[in-house]
């Protein structure tokens, strides 16, 4: 700490406000983190109509073009002949809209800000409260019983952790966003 207050890095200085507010976007991460198998299941899901879409175009428009339409059976010879069907455009396809998309989340400097608000918006409803409040339903706890209470509270101060990381998250998006030039590179 300086006289000012402030934490001093090898490289930059940091207010205390400033150490707070990362210090929320971190728990959004760390939501991110534990959420993040359901986010990857929705991704994949929000993805496979576009897939399905430019697939069904591309069969329709080249009928006669074998690289869109052909499956190829592929044998793996160790594990007793089994067998799997490969259709090279589809995973060309695939595999270039995967990297595109990564690229060009990596072009974003403030990519994981994005991903701690996506989490601090998600951890509560869909990993506390939902769960929480099916539990409570289906074990028909009373009202007011010290089980219930307690389910409760929990989901309480998950909401409010959930509420600290949107807040540093979106604190990191503004501060992000006031020096952010689109596809440049700082050194």
């Amino acid at each position: 700490m300086n006289e000012g207050g402030e934490a001093s890095g090898t490289s930059t200085t940091v207010s205390e406000a400033q150490r707070l507010w990362r210090i929320f976007q971190a728990i959004g991460d760390i939501a991110f983190a534990y959420t993040y198998s359901t986010v990857l299941i929705e991704i994949q899901v929000f993805a496979q109509p576009i897939f399905s879409f430019v697939e069904t175009s591309c069969r329709q428009r080249w009928p006669e073009v074998k690289f869109v339409t052909t499956d190829h059976q592929i044998t793996i010879p160790f594990l007793g002949g089994t067998s799997f069907h490969v259709n090279w455009f589809r995973l060309t396809w695939r595999s270039a809209y995967v990297a595109v998309t990564t690229v060009l989340a990596m072009l974003l400097p403030f990519f994981n800000v994005i991903l701690s608000l996506i989490g601090a918006a998600s951890f509560w409803p869909l990993t506390v409260y939902l769960p929480v409040e099916m539990y409570i339903a289906r074990a028909k706890f009373p009202k007011f019983s010290v089980s219930s209470m307690c389910l409760q509270a929990l989901s309480f101060i998950c909401l409010l952790v959930s509420l600290v990381a949107a807040a540093g998250s979106v604190e990191g998006l503004i501060q992000s966003l006031k020096t952010y030039h689109p596809f440049k590179n700082e050194a």
